[in-house]
């Protein structure tokens, strides 16, 4: 018997990108586990990764190419060979008149640089393919982050256990940034109070010293509040205001307007909730201790969320956060790596052509569009790869009703039969990270991570990198890139001439599997803000020069009473669908011990909310609205603040009673700035079944 130890990362969309150490004894991974010696890994792996292995030899794997033999949707499929498989996709794809009626569809169900987005990328470039703008995720808060910070960097979270007041805004870290909470219990430990901000009380918050249960959306008018009780209280840091920020006078004016009882009302909480957050936050400060805000992703998921992450993002360089290591904001820290998107993507070969761009978010509507002189050719040809879109994109129905065409040529690549690959003309099986190489970089760490390919590909499975080679073959593409293979593209990823990554580092980085970047402990602790000016921008230029308000301001959501109380009359329960823990977006779904462990299908509710409409304890209720609806069991609890209900997701349609999941009634409208989905801004009502 043969053993080998094999290191390689996890490739889900997770701030914690951990490390990962592979047994393979005789050719089969027998264990995954966290690297003790990775710093932020520290040998701790989540309850979803751990079970990698199980994910990886799943008897439901995709281990052959398969065609469509059924209707549309049904998921019946007879295996073809590879060479058909390809043969078919590009004949298809060749007999399309405008290469704009082809687009490809994906995101984060793998964070690798080399399977992501690199050959992919050169294959729809040369073809001249519409491009998708992906924004699914993160575009809305990194857009309002970059205007004010000017790129996606923030406090090292190696540094948390250092702090002494840690605001956790708008996330649930125990299901979802599992290696920042260890350090911010650790920071509890040395005495940090933590609060968390949430409309509904996740694990997180319970286990936090105080919960701020807000309205939905309603973040960025109390980061508003904060600052006018931070200013008129003099607690903020003028030394730190008058060098490193551009300005204050102006914001002064506008955060004028918030008083903590107008910032109350519209967030339904205390005044003194918001009187006493501010003289947290600002004492903490003046006495000289660390204050870090740990903002996430659930802020920016309504309306205003581009704003709210702004508003947010304003309040270290009022109180001079930033001076601390432990201090400041942490969103995201993807722009501290160089990373080299033309070498990857090449997006030369388009060779002076503008395709058009089509927002994720909003398939549902655009499959379903018409020619038309401002859209463009109607979408003849959709390629998957990396994502699950009948389950994850908003207001599901239409997404299901688009992919349902008969003359859409639809290709999925894939590890299981999803609720999209159901639809698919061509399924074809792809790797999994522990079959594949590939590279990573992080947005909630400094490491730079290398995967090496653990076991052989199983089956007939391919990595998507290969997929597109022959696809790229097969259309005639000649160009020297598309013979690359994955360690040339590794070694492509980051500028390596940049002084944090220091000279070739590919194949030393596979060798020891992780490598920090180079880079301040303490950021901004003297300005130099990748901003235009080099300061905090608490009025921005750059988004005068668009049209966008320079100062903070609050949007309100879409969908709420104060907002629309027409609608709010007829649909009076806001809803959110944060992440269930024991699944990552809709991966892991198909994981029986996972799904065990999540129970099934489940809405919380209030029971004052319950008690107004007759419903008990375990109840199978209809979440609807004028979008569609859906039918869960229903928990009573007061987790969820009155007149909000809570969904935890993303389900697989096929495994819930009614074949539906929570997207079935949330929106296709965007956010104030990035272009980003609503998921968090929807008003439903709820009936007993």
């Amino acid at each position: 018997m043969t053993s080998s130890t094999i290191r390689a990362v996890c490739p889900h969309d997770c701030p914690d990108t951990c490390a990962l150490l592979v047994t393979v004894r005789d050719g089969v991974a027998t264990e995954v586990r966290g690297d003790p010696d990775h710093p932020t890994t520290a040998g701790v792996l989540c309850t979803k990764v751990a079970r990698y292995a199980e994910r990886t030899y799943h008897k439901d794997r995709l281990l052959t190419p398969m065609k469509r033999i059924g209707k549309k949707g049904e998921g019946k499929f007879a295996p073809i060979s590879w060479e058909e498989a390809i043969e078919t996709i590009a004949a298809r794809l060749q007999r399309i008149a405008d290469p704009q009626a082809i687009l490809p569809y994906s995101y984060a169900g793998t964070m690798g640089l080399v399977q992501g987005e690199s050959m992919a990328m050169r294959f729809f470039h040369k073809l001249g393919a519409s491009l998708l703008e992906r924004t699914i995720c993160a575009t809305a808060g990194g857009e309002g982050y970059k205007y004010t910070i000017g790129a996606r960097i923030g406090t090292d979270v190696e540094q948390t256990e250092h702090a002494k007041l840690i605001l956790i805004w708008g996330g649930n870290p125990i299901a979802s940034n599992l290696h920042f909470w260890m350090r911010a219990q650790q920071a509890k430990r040395n005495g940090a109070k933590l609060i968390a901000i949430d409309p509904y009380r996740s694990l997180t918050a319970e286990k936090c010293h105080q919960h701020i249960a807000l309205l939905p959306g309603t973040d960025g008018a109390l980061a508003l509040g904060l600052m006018h009780v931070l200013i008129a209280e003099n607690l903020v840091d003028q030394d730190y205001l008058d060098r490193y920020t551009e300005g204050y006078t102006q914001l002064k004016e506008r955060v004028a307007e918030w008083p903590p009882q107008r910032v109350a009302a519209t967030c339904g909480i205390s005044v003194e909730e918001v009187l006493q957050l501010a003289r947290d936050y600002g004492a903490t400060a003046q006495r000289g201790e660390a204050t870090l805000i740990r903002l996430n992703y659930g802020v920016q998921r309504t309306h205003g969320g581009g704003m709210a992450v702004r508003n947010v993002a304003c309040l270290p360089a009022l109180v001079g956060a930033w001076r601390h290591a432990a201090g400041g904001v942490l969103l995201s820290c993807s722009d501290a790596f160089p990373k080299d998107r033309a070498a990857l993507e090449r997006p030369d070969l388009l060779a002076g052509r503008s395709p058009r761009s089509i927002n994720m978010v909003t398939i549902g509507d655009d499959l379903l569009r018409a020619a038309s002189p401002a859209f463009g050719p109607k979408i003849e040809a959709l390629i998957v790869y990396n994502s699950n879109p009948v389950a994850v994109a908003p207001e599901s129905g239409k997404v299901a009703q688009g992919f349902a065409r008969e003359d859409l040529f639809t290709v999925v690549l894939e590890h299981f039969q999803t609720d999209t690959a159901d639809y698919a003309d061509i399924l074809l099986p792809a790797t999994t990270q522990l079959e594949h190489a590939d590279i990573h970089s992080t947005y909630g760490h400094m490491y730079m991570m290398a995967n090496n390919a653990a076991i052989a590909p199983l089956g007939q499975a391919k990595p998507n990198t290969e997929i597109f080679r022959l696809l790229a073959a097969r259309m005639g593409f000649s160009e020297p890139c598309f013979q690359d293979s994955d360690d040339a593209i590794a070694a492509q990823a980051f500028c390596a001439d940049d002084a944090r990554v220091a000279g070739p580092y590919w194949e030393q980085l596979k060798q020891q599997g992780w490598q920090k970047m180079r880079m301040p402990d303490a950021p901004f602790a003297r300005g130099g803000f990748p901003t235009a000016s080099g300061k905090c921008a608490l009025y921005s230029q750059a988004m005068a020069a668009v049209g966008l308000d320079p100062l903070p301001t609050y949007h309100a959501p879409h969908e709420s009473v104060a907002s629309d109380p027409a609608l709010a009359a007829r649909y009076p329960l806001a809803m959110i669908s944060p992440p269930a823990r024991n699944f990552l977006n809709s991966t892991f779904v198909n994981v029986q011990s996972l799904r065990d462990t999540e129970g099934e299908p489940h809405l919380d509710m209030h029971p004052a909310d319950a008690v107004a409409r007759g419903i008990v304890q375990g109840n199978s209720v209809r979440i609807f609205n004028d979008r569609g609806s859906f039918v869960c069991k229903v928990r009573i609890t007061d987790k969820a603040r009155r007149g909000l209900v809570v969904g935890l997701s993303i389900w697989w349609k096929k495994y819930a009673a009614d074949g539906k999941n929570a997207n079935q009634v949330t929106s296709q409208r965007l956010t104030d700035m990035g272009r980003g989905p609503t998921f968090y801004d929807v008003l439903v009502e709820v009936e007993k079944v």
